[in-house]
Order: C-alpha cells, then structure tokens, then sequence
C-alpha cells in the first residue's frame, strides 16, 4: 500500500497519509509525494474539492523524527528538508479547489504545518494539536508560522510556538484552529463538498487566490486577470443562460 493514498468519488479527492502502524508520520519521500500529488489534483477539472485525513484513527505525529539523523542531520541537510516541508504546504493552498483537513487524534508538528495550509480543518472531539518545534531545536518557517498567526494572532501563536504544549479539539476550536468541532468530520466534510462541487470553480479558485495573497502579506497582483478570466468563461455564459431559463447552472470550471 501506498504511504499516500488517493481516492476520487463524485468529485472530491480523498488524499490520506498512509502510515498507521507508525501514526502516519512523514517521511521525506511523502512530503515530495504531498507536493506532487496536490500539484496533479489542481490540473484535474473533475476534482472540486479536495480531503486531507490520516489512516487508523490519526492525523499524523507530524515529520519521521526518526530519520532525522540521514535527512536532516545539519544546516545544509535542513534547508533542503525544509524546502520540502514547504514546498507540501504550498502545493495544498496553491491548489484552486477547497481543502478539508480532517483532524482525528494526533495532529502534531509537521502535520500541523500541512493542516495550516488548508482552506479549512474540521476536527473530531478527540483530536490533539500541537507544534513541539521547541523540543527539537527546529524553528519554523515565515511562510507557515505566518499562516498560523492569521488563524489564531500572537498570542496563541507564541504559546503553541515557545510552550510545545498540546491543544485539546475543544481549545483548538476556541482560538480558531480548529473551524468545525464534530463527531464525524468526514459526513460534515462531504456536505460541504457536495455543496461547493455545484458552484462555479472559476469563483472559488479566483477568491482562495486572492485571500490566501492577502492573508500572507501580498497584494493579490494576478487578481485582476483571474476577475477578468471568470467574465470570459463559458461558465459565465452558463451562468447567464441557466438564470435566464430559470435552471440549475452546470460548471465546466472553463
């Protein structure tokens, strides 16, 4: 089995870390498969929304600490992991499609690190949150401690960063790392995907741009070609059409 499984059903890609006997922690080579796999899903215009979940009953511990001492034993070694690390981050926000991370046990470290980068993290009662980076000498990257910041501002920030402490599912909801608190995240998750699979990919690629630039500090300068790219669309014509005709609009995300 792989150690990153993908599954498409009516137009939501399932993408689960794949390592339960080990709390799916991640190995270099699945961070590269995160980054790639996220890059193929954003080509595929079937695919309307994407979940991100963890096998046998976890998120994920977070990086393979394990294989540190080969992968990431110095300065040089730790750029290049790192870079990996951020390139799986990047690839999750920079996919046109919703996410949904699905949070269930633990969700610690590295793992926080890829459910930051996703549009929204729906989270079972029994999940447990938190980033030991203090633990291991590690210091986070701008982009991702940037992302948490906007979730949940400096102060919670600090503590998760400085403290290393674990958050339970209920304070993670209270400061806004957690979006829906729930005892099936996936059910949740499908409704809300099923919701988003009816509307026009063009509007929702072109607004998770924008506030995914503006809330990392840009100026969402493409946002003017993607405002001007929907006004051109076919779905745009559809759109037009189907409110015309008093019918229900069919998007092709073209």
């Amino acid at each position: 089995m792989a150690d990153i499984e993908v599954v498409v059903s009516d137009g939501t890609a399932t993408v689960t870390l794949n390592r339960p006997d080990a709390r799916n922690a991640v190995t270099l080579a699945m961070w590269k498969d995160i980054a790639r796999t996220f890059a193929e899903l954003g080509h595929e215009r079937d695919v309307r929304a994407i979940l991100l979940s963890g096998a046998g009953g976890n998120f994920s511990v977070g990086a393979d600490v394990s294989e540190f001492s080969e992968v990431r034993g110095d300065a040089a070694a730790s750029t290049e992991y790192e870079f990996s690390v951020d390139a799986a981050s990047a690839a999750i926000a920079a996919v046109p499609q919703p996410v949904i991370a699905l949070l269930r046990g633990y969700c610690l470290g590295g793992a926080c690190h890829l459910c930051l980068a996703c549009d929204f993290r729906y989270g079972h009662p029994d999940a447990s949150l938190g980033i030991p980076a203090a633990k291991l000498s590690v210091v986070y990257s701008v982009q991702t401690t940037r992302r948490l910041l906007s979730l949940v501002g400096p102060v919670h920030a600090k503590r998760m960063l400085f403290s290393a402490e674990r958050f339970g599912a209920e304070e993670a909801h209270r400061i806004g790392l957690i979006d829906r608190l729930v005892q099936d995240p996936e059910t949740e998750a499908m409704t809300f995907t099923r919701l988003v699979s009816e509307l026009a990919p063009l509007s929702i690629a072109g607004a998770k741009y924008i506030i995914n630039d503006l809330c990392e500090g840009g100026r969402a300068l493409k946002a003017q070609e993607i405002i001007d790219h929907a006004s051109n669309s076919k779905d745009y014509i559809e759109a037009r059409g189907a409110f015309a005709e008093k019918r229900q609009p069919i998007f092709a995300g073209r």
